[in-house]
């Protein structure tokens, strides 16, 4: 089994896209998918077919005042409006709707990545926790702290996937993968600094320490999660596809002609795929 992880990574995360679009082209399903904060919103539209869904969020949606703005955080406490974004655009009467029945019968299965506001504990959602319309497990998936406040689950208080299992290469190993696409939005072997996640831990400890503590440790866990799949990549057992350049793009930078090169470099570098899938024998789905 051949399995595809999309770590996220805010609006870097329309690489993913460009990815996941190249796979559509292709035909090509593979056999598991797990997604992080954005990475899983991708995923949702890769197991529906539905290609350029992604695109179209990335370069026209999320430029939008709905979509993120201060005056959303002075309303809500939340800069960027998840409800917006995968409820009402991403509902049967939205502007895009999720093709939600062809997601569900699409027989890959597909696991989402959340962290336990309170324990700073992953939980690994799947999508028979979704219902038509009922996305919510990637809201929680994709809340970023202090950026937004936690998104709730049956009474239960979700920040990002990213800061308890940002690259989550062992979960889909523990759930049969035998080879795994990795899809970065940061170039390989780049390190993560902490950089404003030190400011932003000092802010969560005040309500969340132990998803604060996650936080504050956040990149020497991204760190050690590259440097372990690196390794992987060595024995032949990933392929990493990331960007060559994200030319400073951060995680909520809205720059269309960034973000529309970032794209371009995710349908250039899937290219590298079918041979990773020729070479490991794979005869999944392309249909």
């Amino acid at each position: 089994m051949i399995g595809i992880i999309d770590v996220g990574g805010g609006l870097r995360g329309i690489f993913g896209a460009g990815v996941t679009d190249f796979l559509m082209d292709r035909k090509i399903m593979l056999d598991y998918c797990i997604g992080v904060s954005a990475g899983s919103a991708n995923l949702c539209s890769y197991e529906a077919g539905q290609m350029f869904r992604n695109y179209d969020f990335y370069t026209d949606y999320c430029f939008r005042g709905e979509t993120m703005s201060w005056h959303n955080f002075a309303k809500t406490g939340s800069y960027v409006d998840l409800e917006y974004t995968y409820g009402e655009l991403s509902a049967d009467d939205g502007e895009y709707p999720l093709d939600y029945e062809a997601m569900s019968s699409c027989g890959s299965p597909f696991v989402i990545v959340a962290t336990n506001a309170e324990t700073g504990m992953p939980r690994y959602f799947t999508k028979e926790d979704m219902s038509n319309g009922d996305y919510r497990v990637i809201m929680a998936s994709s809340t970023v702290p202090v950026i937004n406040k936690p998104y709730e689950i049956g009474g239960v208080k979700y920040l990002d996937g990213g800061l308890s299992d940002p690259i989550p290469y062992k979960k889909a190993f523990e759930d049969g993968c035998d080879a795994l696409v990795v899809v970065l939005t940061r170039p390989k072997g780049e390190w993560r600094k902490p950089g404003k996640d030190e400011a932003f831990a000092r802010v969560l400890n005040f309500s969340y320490p132990e998803s604060a503590k996650r936080l504050w440790e956040r990149a020497d866990l991204y760190n050690t999660q590259m440097a372990e799949v690196m390794q992987l990549e060595a024995d032949g057992d990933v392929l990493i596809v990331a960007p060559e350049d994200i030319s400073g793009l951060k995680t909520l930078t809205r720059n269309i002609d960034q973000l529309k090169s970032l794209y371009r470099q995710g349908l250039v570098a899937a290219q590298a795929i079918p041979n990773f899938l020729k070479y490991h024998g794979w005869t999944g789905d392309q249909k």
